[in-house]
């Protein structure tokens, strides 16, 4: 993608269900658990690089021994360095006791981090803060084995303010304003009332205090819990949480916003943000993983049993298909196909833009996570061409002859790599007052790929901002003399601000929604964003259910090609010499390339729950009034 989004975080979780002497026979280490994590977090580094962290719990230790361990970075390699820090503590006990290594009852004793139950967490922080606080998991403390709570998820809540005034309301004193933390509060202080409901109810049965321990672990009902927590949950989330004594669950989001996968076997159960992830580390297949459905949770007991509970009423499934046409890796067998159905789609307007001239055209991609999309764009092309080869030698009949034949067949789509990126000078562009110059460089071109008298077809994966196309890919391509340069991103027009996890919050740093001001303002119609104004001020002491999208009324005079135009003389620089274009993916198309995530808000302003409506109109009252604060 050619504008960088922050977006998204990944989950893993890994409940051994043998005893580690089983994995120490069987796969040769007892660090089994340990070794399947670091791949799994590894494997999700692209959901998130700003932060890592790692959390584990032993079953059955005895009072006095350590039975959970964190560790979190906010290093520029987050995920080795957490496990550098464990393989450094690892190595240093066993350096100085290696009898140790002898037994796995001694390592689960003695070794930091050896448990049956991991969790770990890759972050982008949308909030652009970036201390180690920030980073997940989180972790309640209490001496009572029970309410101790470890909590780590891809989410965000639309409804802070209002889980913030509920914990209060319940005799809380919340150490800030965050989502997570008010999160995390809610379960447990939902965990604490059901431990000690069954506290009374287990002493009143003739139980002493030692003996209710064990008896409160098995009749904790997690499903209960979260039910109550999630209660008044606005967002899109997965939610993973440890218990300290072991039980563990994952919550999926009733609209099913945010993904989860899930695999068991008699050895493990595995739950990640992506499928590949634990195909690729647990060599399963396809079919052996299930999607975690919208409302549900996972829950696995401490003695491993594992159920999967409804905990809130299903909405109306509205998948991210960002998730489809960029977050997720394009390992996944299904997102592999929908990337590339997602440029097979887009041929039609392609090959209108081109007026059918495929002789002249040369087709290429912004690198790399465009590739995908970039071949089902040129297996179109190449259709579209054996169609017309078939009806040339249809027409010629018999009188075909050999050389004709070779000059209809030679004729096949020019396909070159023109844009190379620079990865090392994309980390280093972080300050605003030299970003520009160094922009311009964060791509190459391929020199001598393209005639003057060629179209150069370029698709992206989306188009949110446009600055790096501006400032930098279009300046560049244009070096190349194309005659005409046609953009096509395979993502819809993004016109609406997310507030499910993507770092898409202000509206006018979308340049669909530039576009829109200035033909209003071309057309003399911009006294409607000051009616805007008003209408979204109007519903602020609304309740949520009965808040509607002002701003979707900005959009209502045009059509997506007006838009579409617009977008492309914003974004052509003033001293470019070939003609730009920009196409972009219709929702119709969207939706059939990925047929299973029609989350949408982003394109169309229909938000799958009713905090999103509240979230887009302060945004267009931040705009409207310049206030640079986040709407959510």
């Amino acid at each position: 993608m050619s504008d960088i989004i922050k977006h998204e975080c990944g989950i893993a979780m890994v409940r051994l269900l043998k005893p580690l002497d089983y994995y120490r026979d069987k796969y040769g280490t007892a660090f089994y658990g340990i070794n399947k994590m670091y791949l799994m977090m590894e494997k999700q580094h692209n959901r998130g690089q700003d932060g890592a962290g790692f959390a584990s719990i032993k079953l059955n230790m005895q009072p006095g021994e350590r039975y959970m361990s964190r560790v979190r970075s906010n290093q520029p390699q987050p995920i080795q360095d957490i496990f550098k820090q464990i393989n450094e503590r690892i190595n240093g006990v066993l350096t100085e006791n290696p009898e140790y290594s002898n037994s796995s009852n001694d390592l689960k004793k003695n070794i930091p981090y050896l448990g049956e139950l991991m969790l770990g967490h890759v972050r982008y922080g949308t909030f652009g803060k970036n201390s180690i606080e920030s980073v997940h998991p989180f972790l309640r403390q209490n001496n009572w084995m029970h309410r101790n709570l470890i909590v780590a998820g891809n989410f965000n809540m639309t409804n802070v303010n209002e889980l913030f005034d509920n914990l209060i309301r319940l005799g809380q004193h919340p150490k800030e304003k965050a989502d997570t933390i008010t999160v995390m509060e809610k379960i447990g202080h939902f965990l604490d009332d059901a431990v000690a409901k069954l506290y009374k109810q287990i002493k009143n049965e003739g139980y002493n205090k030692l003996e209710a321990s064990p008896i409160i672990a098995e009749r904790l009902n997690v499903a209960k819990i979260l039910k109550k927590a999630a209660k008044n949950w606005d967002g899109g989330y997965a939610m993973a949480g440890l218990l300290g004594h072991g039980d563990a669950f994952v919550l999926r989001d009733p609209a099913g916003i945010r993904p989860a996968y899930y695999y068991k076997d008699d050895e493990v159960v595995v739950i990640a943000s992506e499928r590949p992830v634990i195909q690729t580390v647990f060599n399963v297949p396809f079919h052996s993983i299930a999607e975690l459905d919208p409302g549900k949770a996972i829950i696995i007991k401490k003695e491993g049993d594992v159920a999967i509970k409804r905990i809130l009423e299903p909405l109306e499934r509205k998948a991210c298909s960002f998730e489809r046409i960029y977050f997720s890796r394009g390992s996944d067998a299904e997102i592999y196909e929908e990337r590339k159905n997602l440029g097979r789609l887009l041929f039609p307007k392609i090959q209108e833009a081109i007026n059918g001239d495929i002789e002249n055209t040369v087709f290429s991609y912004i690198p790399n996570t465009a590739e995908t999309s970039f071949f089902g764009m040129v297996k179109q092309a190449q259709d579209f061409l054996n169609k017309k080869k078939e009806e040339l030698i249809l027409k010629e009949g018999t009188s075909l002859t050999s050389e004709k034949l070779h000059e209809i067949l030679s004729v096949r789509p020019r396909i070159e790599k023109v844009a190379i990126k620079d990865a090392k000078l994309r980390t280093f562009i972080t300050e605003d007052s030299s970003r520009d110059d160094l922009v311009a460089h964060v791509y190459d071109i391929t020199y001598g790929s393209v005639k003057p008298t060629d179209n150069l077809v370029i698709i992206d994966d989306s188009i949110v901002r446009g600055t790096t196309l501006k400032k930098s890919i279009l300046k560049i391509l244009d070096r190349l003399h194309p005659k005409n340069i046609i953009v096509v991103s395979s993502a819809p027009q993004i016109r609406y601000p997310d507030c499910y996890g993507i770092d898409m919050a202000r509206l006018e740093d979308l340049v669909a929604f530039r576009a829109a001001l200035a033909l209003h303002k071309e057309k003399g119609s911009y006294n409607i964003v000051e009616n805007i104004y008003h209408k979204c001020k109007s519903q602020v002491d609304y309740q949520d259910i009965d808040v509607i999208n002002a701003v979707k009324e900005l959009y209502l005079p045009f059509t997506d090609e007006e838009i579409s135009d617009k977008i492309g003389q914003l974004l052509s620089p003033q001293d470019i010499k070939a003609k730009v274009k920009i196409i972009f993916q219709t929702v119709d198309n969207l939706h059939k390339a990925c047929p299973k995530h029609l989350g949408d808000w982003y394109f169309t302003g229909e938000y799958p729950t009713p905090g999103g409506n509240r979230v887009v109109n302060r945004a267009f009252i931040n705009f409207y009034e310049g206030n640079k604060e986040r709407a959510y």
